[in-house]
């Protein structure tokens, strides 16, 4: 079966990654590498035999799958033009910047039947599809995700460029609409909102509160899971999963007994399964794993929750 032939556009910190899982996979051919900064996409296509460019266009024809991997504000326009052009796309996370931008490249994949992906890159944690089949009905949801401070993501905000990892895990976690949000952001570093929290209530009752942050001491990438018979702690740095879980059974007391386990993870590689479940996609003409209207689900409660932080602020100015 012949090997697809790929592209990354864009080779910046996360672009060379992407470059590296489709030199390494065996589903994919790794012909071309576009970045504006020449010698930038020079020194990743050499180091993968791939061609190097300065104009994403120059792919047209040549390829018939991409990742686009350059700054937010970029995303729809170069999305576009692939689609257009009849190659399936994975664009990084957030896909675009407004929902109209969304919606169109949805509807250019839909009457291409093209795939459209979006880089939701903790969907393919290990420790995330560990507990699938013990995840039920969550009642409430606490996230953590903060990092130092990184000169890179900062043309969007910190809910843009952080939070919406969480803001996609827990929405297909819930799978039911948004109520009400409560949120609050500041401005720290940038111009934009660098730590943020949002308190948001779901129609099943489920609440979720979370917490990003750009600006910290330390790094924190987890989410804290609470049901009708389990408590889940799943920390994505670490691939590591602990599950509380209550049994039907009662201690003397007359309390429920309750069982620790901390589940064995075969350590993963987000990124490739990222892109292998892309390619897999392509080769096959499914749906994707997460598709574009995932990816506007996410932009949609991200979006309104800078809306409303940017109220706020104007409120009290």
């Amino acid at each position: 079966m012949a090997a697809i032939k790929a592209g990354v556009i864009g080779a910046g910190y996360l672009g060379k990654f992407h470059a590296e899982k489709y030199a390494g996979s065996p589903d994919a051919e790794l012909v071309a590498v576009a970045d504006t900064d020449q010698d930038r996409s020079r020194e990743i296509a050499a180091r993968h035999g791939a061609r190097a460019c300065t104009d994403y266009r120059d792919l047209f024809g040549n390829v018939q799958a991409v990742s686009i991997v350059v700054p937010t504000p970029l995303h729809h326009a170069i999305a576009r033009d692939c689609l257009l052009q009849g190659i399936d796309v994975l664009v990084e996370k957030p896909m675009t910047t407004t929902l109209a931008e969304a919606d169109e490249l949805i509807e250019i994949a839909r009457s291409k039947q093209l795939v459209l992906q979006v880089g939701h890159l903790e969907r393919f944690n290990a420790a995330l599809l560990a507990i699938r089949d013990v995840l039920k009905k969550p009642l409430f949801i606490e996230s953590h995700r903060i990092a130092p401070y990184k000169d890179r993501g900062i043309e969007v905000d910190v809910i843009l460029d952080l939070m919406i990892h969480d803001i996609d895990i827990i929405l297909n976690m819930v799978n039911a609409p948004v109520t009400s949000i409560q949120a609050v952001g500041v401005p720290i570093l940038t111009a934009k909102n660098d730590i943020a929290n949002v308190r948001l209530q779901f129609a099943t009752g489920c609440i979720a509160n979370v917490t990003a942050s750009r600006i910290s001491a330390k790094e924190m990438r987890k989410i804290r899971v609470f049901q009708n018979d389990a408590y889940l702690s799943i920390d994505f740095a670490a691939q590591a999963v602990d599950i509380f879980k209550k049994l039907p059974s009662k201690d003397v007391d007359g309390m429920p007994d309750i069982t620790y386990d901390r589940i064995d993870i075969d350590q993963g590689d987000s990124l490739a399964q990222e892109i292998k479940a892309f390619l897999r996609a392509v080769r096959n003409r499914e749906q994707p794993e997460v598709p574009g209207e995932a990816g506007r689900s996410a932009l949609k409660v991200a979006l309104e929750i800078v809306e409303q932080i940017q109220a706020n602020q104007a409120a009290i100015n």
